[in-house]
């Protein structure tokens, strides 16, 4: 069997000796007829401190317990470059070339995009970073709806930000059952 183009492989294991990694070369370079990029590779011990992975748009590393007991857990949450596209990607979705659209609109392409970004994000733990891209998009169509007038954009009376945007059909990350 061939693979049409490069191939990434994480392999993960209690514990990776000279066995092991042995054993995975073999069946790649043997059975599946890949090569490894021996300079690529490496062993990344995440039980060491601040040892972490990132692949695939996650990062990988161990915790400490949130209860405060000793034990530390495997810890997968988005890794701070897919955070990033993905704040690009809303920036993009809501500057000032957007200013035609109507709000239900812009807010179902909103809402769309971000429901697969976080079915993908899902995995893990990524509730915090839920938190904090809805901040970045409840912050991106304040300033949209602003500068789609002369006269600054507020919400009813009465009403805040975060109410207003939700009566106009925004979904939050954090308020789903992503979360």
């Amino acid at each position: 069997m061939r693979f049409p183009g490069p191939t990434h492989l994480v392999a993960m294991a209690k514990q990776m000796g000279s066995e092991t990694i042995e054993f995975i070369e073999s069946r790649l370079e043997g059975k599946f007829q890949l090569e490894i990029n021996r300079e690529k590779t490496r062993v990344v011990d995440l039980r060491e401190e601040g040892a972490s992975l990132d692949f695939l748009g996650y990062t990988f590393r161990y915790d400490r317990d949130l209860k405060g007991r000793d034990q530390k857990y495997l810890n997968m949450i988005p890794s701070k470059k897919a955070v990033q596209r993905e704040r690009e990607k809303l920036h993009e979705m809501t500057d000032s070339h957007q200013c035609f659209k109507p709000i239900p609109t812009l807010i179902g392409e909103l809402n769309r995009h971000l429901k697969g970004w976080a079915n993908y994000f899902s995995i893990g733990y990524p509730s915090g970073v839920y938190w904090e891209i809805d901040w970045y998009v409840r912050g991106r169509l304040i300033q949209h709806l602003q500068r789609r007038s002369q006269r600054p954009f507020r919400p009813p009376e009465g009403v805040s930000w975060y109410q207003h945007l939700q009566q106009l059909g925004l979904v939050l990350l954090s308020g789903s059952a992503h979360a």
